[in-house]
This record gives structure tokens, sequence and C-alpha cells, in this order.
């Protein structure tokens, strides 16, 4: 029963996180697109409309249409199928924390995904941090949620205890009572 639940809440927060993804990208569809950057805190956090036809920082942006369909929509999308078949089958032994972070990096992985399908390869980025003249690229909440679901993995890897090997203990048969032949030893 136990693990039907995690499961489902598997399922549920992955299915949130899509959704906020999905719905900041539509804003910034709504007020970004085709307007001047909006920033915040002295230009720390500035929100500008981009898309992107690449992976991260528009590492192969310059692809064939059918290769960026191969290489950032159709293997991506079997890895998180493997992700998700994985979580279904081990779910009983993780920890909450490791359950969100899968859950962040399959909601993630699939929100820039849906992107790549719907929008003709087109992933909409809206989000630059930085002070000065050093900054990040310009990402998305799908971009986040994988971010956080590695740090997220990389806390757990470091603070869960691993099962330690089980001992091995060699008992000493006891000595025989009785000879093969069945008469007791002097």
């Amino acid at each position: 029963m136990k693990n039907k639940i995690s499961i489902f809440s598997f399922c549920v927060l992955s299915l949130f996180f899509i959704s906020c993804d999905q719905y900041t990208k539509h804003l910034a569809k709504e007020h970004l697109m085709f307007q001047m950057p909006k920033t915040y805190l002295h230009d720390t956090i500035v929100l500008e409309y981009a898309e992107n036809t690449g992976a991260a920082l528009s590492l192969g942006d310059n692809l064939s249409k059918s290769l960026s369909f191969w290489l950032l929509s159709v293997v991506p999308l079997l890895c998180l199928v493997g992700l998700f078949v994985y979580v279904v089958l081990k779910i009983d032994g993780f920890s909450r924390l490791k359950t969100m972070s899968l859950s962040l990096i399959l909601a993630g992985g699939l929100g820039n995904i849906i992107d790549r399908l719907v929008y003709d390869r087109h992933v909409t980025d809206f989000m630059n941090l930085g002070i000065g003249s050093l900054r990040t690229g310009i990402f998305n909440v799908a971009d986040m949620c994988v971010t956080g679901g590695v740090i997220g993995l990389l806390i757990v890897s470091y603070t869960e205890k691993k099962p330690e090997p089980a001992a091995v203990t060699e008992t000493a048969p006891a000595p025989p009572d009785e000879t093969e032949a069945g008469t007791k030893l002097p």
C-alpha cells in the first residue's frame, strides 16, 4: 500500500512541477515577448523573453532539425522513461528528499521536451540572474527543477547512510560426539 501512495505522490509532484513550468512559460510569452527586459534588484534579476532551439546555453542550436529532434527530444525522453521505471521499481527504499529530487528532474526534463515537441524545438526561457557582467544564461523553471533535483541527489548521496555490507561470521563446526559408525569418542 505504501508503494502505491509513494508512486502517486511522485506522479503528483512531477505533474505539479511540470504545470508550474508550463504556466510560467505561458506568462513569459504573454508578458515578455516583444517587450523590453524587466529588471529587479539593480539588474540582479532580469526577465526577458528568449527561445532556445538547443540545449543548455544554446548548445546544439545549429543542429539540423531531424538530428535535433533525436538528440534533444527522443533520447532525453527515453532517459526520462527509464528514470520513471526506475522510480516505480525502487521507490520503497527512497527518502522523501530523493523522491522529490527525482520528481524535479523528471518534471524539468519533461517540461522542456513538451516545448520542443509542441513548439517546433523552441523552448521558452525568460530568467537571467547575476551581478554586473557575471551572469547566468537565460533559463526557465524546468531548468531550475533539474538543477534543484541534481542538488537534492547530491545532498542525499552525502547524507544518507549507506547500508553496511553484511559481516561474514564463521562459526567453527561443533566437535562430533560420535564417529561415523555411531560409537562415542573417549
